[in-house]
C-alpha cells in the first residue's frame, strides 16, 4: 500500500492499493484511487496481474511503481502524470518465492526486496540485472533501508533482524539483533534519530537505538495480537502501531523510559530461597517439593508464584498492561507510575498494512477483510500525546 499527496491536481490525494479479487488472500489487482473535491475516493485506473501481488513500493516524484508477486518476480510500472494510465516497464527476476517487501532507491537506481526464498536481493533498475543476494536461515519478512549509508535492515520469521551494508555487488553483515520471541512482522527506520522499531508475532515492539551504539533497547507491550504495522512520527515523537486484531496504539516516545531487565536464572527463588522443581539436590536436602519458576518484569529476578502474586502495569518500562511482579517491586510502584504513556483505539478490522501521510494528518489501513479505511489523525499530529481517531 502506498499513500501520497498529489500537488497540482484537482484531486488532492493519491492512494495506490492492492485489491483482493480472488478467494482467500490472492490479491491480483493494482488500483489507483483519487480523492476528488467532493471528498469521495474514486478508482482512477487498475491493472490486473497474472500472479497474486504480495508487496508494493511507489516513488511519488518519478511516479514509478514496483509490485512484488507470489511467483518471486518484481514488476515495474510508470504511472502517467494525470494518474489515468499505467505503463509496464520491465520485470525483475528477484526471487524464487513470494516477495515480502520492496524498497526503491532512486539515488543508486536499486530495487531492494526480500522474499520467502530466505534472501534479500538488490537489482539495477537501469539494466534489470541482479546485483547481489544474501541468504538467511528463515523467510525474510520485512525490510527497511537507510538511503544515506546503504544499510538494510531485514526481519525474518526466526525473530532476528539482520543489519547489512549493501554494495554494488556484495554485502557485509554488520550485526544481528535478537530480542523477539516470534517472527518479525514489520520494521520502521527513523534516519534522523537513527532508531529502529520492530513489531512481531509475540505482540510486542522493540525500539533499537542504532545511532547511540550503546545497545539500548526499549520493550513496548500494548497489543493483544500480532503487531503488523509501524510508523514513527518524528515531529511529535510518537509511534503508531497496528495489530491483526484491529488495535491501534499511539505511544508517547517523548518521555524518559527504562529498559526492561534481563531475566536472571537461579535454581531457587531469589526471594524465599525455595528450590525450583529441577533443583533435585535442594529438594532432597530440604525435603520440600520444587516450585515453578517465574520472573519479575521489573527487576528480572527468578521468583516463585507465592513471591510474585501481584500484577501491575508499568508504562515507563513499556508495560501498558498488567504483568507479573515480585511483591517488593509491586510495593515500590506509586499510583502515578501507572499513568499510561500510550492511547488505544479500535480499528474494527484486521489491519495488515498501514501508511501515514504526516503532513495531512491522514492514515490509510487495509486488512484481510478486504476493507481499506482512511483515518483522520489530526488529534494525533501536532500534540504531545494522541487523544483519538475518527474514521472517514
Amino acid at each position: 500500500m502506498a499513500w501520497k499527496q498529489c500537488p497540482g491536481l484537482r484531486e488532492r490525494f493519491l492512494s495506490i492499493s492492492i485489491d483482493n479479487v480472488a478467494p482467500l488472500t490472492q490479491f491480483r489487482t493494482i488500483r489507483v484511487w483519487l480523492k476528488r473535491d467532493s471528498g469521495q475516493y474514486w478508482p482512477s485506473i487498475y491493472h490486473t496481474m497474472a500472479s497474486p501481488c504480495s508487496a508494493m513500493a511507489y516513488h511519488h516524484d518519478s511516479r514509478r511503481l514496483f509490485v512484488g508477486q507470489d511467483n518471486g518476480a518484481v514488476m515495474e510500472f510508470h504511472v502517467s502524470e494525470d494518474f489515468n494510465k499505467m505503463n509496464f516497464i520491465k520485470t525483475y527476476p528477484a526471487h524464487q518465492n513470494r516477495v515480502s517487501a520492496i524498497i526503491f532507491s532512486v539515488a543508486t537506481e536499486w530495487v531492494i526486496s526480500t522474499g520467502h526464498d530466505k534472501c534479500v536481493s538488490w537489482m539495477c533498475t537501469r539494466s534489470g540485472s541482479l546485483l547481489g543476494r544474501h541468504f538467511f536461515t528463515s523467510w525474510a519478512s520485512c525490510l527497511q533501508y537507510d538511503f544515506d549509508t546503504q544499510y538494510a535492515f531485514v526481519g525474518d520469521y526466526s525473530g532476528q533482524i539482520t543489519l547489512l551494508k549493501l554494495d554494488q555487488s556484495t554485502c557485509s553483515v554488520i550485526t544481528t539483533l535478537k530480542g523477539h520471541e516470534g517472527s518479525v512482522a514489520c520494521l520502521w527506520w527513523d534516519p534522523i534519530q537513527r532508531l529502529l522499531f520492530s513489531g512481531a508475532s509475540d505482540n510486542s515492539i522493540i525500539m533499537w537505538d542504532i545511532g547511540g551504539r550503546k545497545g539500548r533497547t526499549l520493550l513496548l507491550q500494548g497489543h493483544h495480537d500480532r503487531v503488523q504495522a509501524l510508523c514513527y512520527l518524528q515531529l511529535t515523537r510518537q509511534l503508531v502501531s497496528c495489530s491483526s486484531d484491529g488495535g491501534i496504539t499511539v505511544w508517547n516516545m517523548d518521555v524518559s523510559r527504562e529498559e526492561a531487565p534481563q531475566w536472571l536464572e537461579s535454581d531457587s527463588c531469589q526471594k524465599c530461597e525455595q528450590p525450583f522443581f529441577w533443583n533435585i539436590k535442594q529438594m532432597w536436602d530440604t525435603k520440600t517439593l520444587g516450585l515453578r519458576q517465574h520472573h519479575c518484569r521489573k527487576c528480572g529476578q527468578a521468583v516463585c508464584g507465592k513471591c510474585s502474586s501481584k500484577r501491575s502495569s508499568y508504562p515507563v518500562m513499556g508495560f501498558e498492561f498488567q504483568v507479573r511482579m515480585c511483591d517488593s517491586c509491586y510495593d515500590s510502584i506509586r499510583d502515578e507510575d501507572r499513568t499510561p504513556l500510550a492511547t488505544f483505539h479500535e480499528g474494527k478490522h484486521n489491519i495488515s498494512h498501514m501508511s501515514v501521510d504526516v503532513a495531512r494528518g491522514l492514515m490509510v489501513t487495509c486488512g484481510t477483510d478486504r476493507v481499506v479505511k482512511i483515518w483522520d489523525m489530526t488529534p494525533v499530529v501536532g500534540c504531545s500525546l494522541a487523544t483519538g481517531f475518527s474514521p472517514h
